[in-house]
């Protein structure tokens, strides 16, 4: 699927745009890291290693019972 967005002048590239989106898509758990990858155009290594470089988790633990995986450890 291609989109098109016309955007008003800024002063950000392309790719840089391409990862913002993917990133705040993956946040937002709109999906996977895969596929935010994917959308950023690079490797799955590659893409965590620049949301580690931003301080970013790739990825989320939701709802997480600590004593239930302790458990279960």
């Amino acid at each position: 699927m291609s989109i098109s967005v016309t955007l008003p002048e800024i002063n950000i590239p392309e790719d840089d745009l391409k990862i913002l989106l993917a990133i705040k898509l993956l946040d937002e758990g709109l999906v996977s890291l895969g596929k935010a990858s994917e959308i950023a155009g690079y490797s799955e290594k590659a893409f965590v290693e620049i949301l580690l470089h931003k301080g970013i988790a790739p990825i989320k633990y939701q709802n997480l019972d600590l004593d239930k995986e302790m458990s279960n450890a």
